[in-house]
């Protein structure tokens, strides 16, 4: 007998949104940081009358990332605005991660992989990334490893412009990732081809090269937004991340 079966809980089967016309945003977090990473442009795109949904990659194995957002995308009837923040963009750039009620991409300080490409080789391709070793916790768990920023090196890394207590916050929450998931890659081109898609760059990332994020949007020929923030622009400029995601929904 199935777990969810014992417990009585049915499967969940795609929802229609109020509206054919009124998009669901699905916000998809990156390394390091959680589902939260996105709370305050939640608001702000639920106070504009928008239904918000925010899931949670297991960042174990990439291709079992692409896997679990697609059968996550399956319970959710369109249309569908995904965005995605740092690690999340390599896996809303695999086709095989997406579904039909899929029309929009936005790529929040985010990898634009294609086929062939691994994050951990595009994030090595311009220079200025603090993810080096002097900087990582490696932790084991069960059946592999996972990756932490050094808590005294969050917020020069990943958060230099968030508050101190929030730089706190994150340290002390983080989520952890296997570093295989950085080798991941896929052998179609990038869902980015097909997609209309948008990019907000950051100036002042520590993490992944602003010339990167320049490099890998133009190329994916992207509505480019910069904004003078950290690696957590989600969490520190929620108001400029909101509005691009609206455009993606126009």
């Amino acid at each position: 007998m199935r777990p969810e079966a014992r417990l009585g809980i049915r499967p969940i089967r795609p929802q229609e949104s109020d509206s054919m016309n009124q998009p669901t945003f699905v916000l998809v977090h990156g390394a390091l940081t959680d589902a939260s990473v996105w709370r305050r442009v939640s608001v702000r795109l639920q106070d504009a009358g928008h239904p918000v949904i925010a899931p949670s990659l297991p960042m174990r194995d990439f291709d079992d990332d692409v896997a679990y957002l697609k059968q996550f995308l399956g319970t959710l009837d369109g249309p569908l605005v995904v965005a995605a923040h740092s690690y999340a963009g390599s896996v809303i750039s695999a086709p095989d991660a997406l579904t039909a009620a899929v029309r929009s991409l936005v790529f929040v300080t985010a990898f634009q992989q294609d086929a062939g490409e691994t994050a951990g080789a595009l994030n090595g391709k311009f220079p200025g990334s603090l993810l080096v070793p002097d900087n990582l916790v490696v932790r084991e768990y069960p059946g592999g490893a996972e990756i932490y920023l050094r808590p005294d090196k969050f917020g020069e890394v990943y958060a230099g412009d968030a508050s101190a207590r929030d730089q706190k916050i994150l340290a002390a929450a983080q989520k952890p990732f296997n570093p295989v998931t950085l080798e991941g890659s896929f052998r179609e081109k990038a869902s980015w081809h097909t997609f209309p898609s948008w990019a907000v760059v950051s100036t002042r990332d520590s993490s992944i090269p602003t010339e990167a994020q320049r490099w890998m949007a133009e190329r994916a020929g992207s509505t480019v937004v910069e904004v003078d923030s950290s690696h957590a622009v989600p969490l520190v400029r929620p108001d400029v991340v909101a509005e691009v995601i609206l455009s993606a929904a126009e």
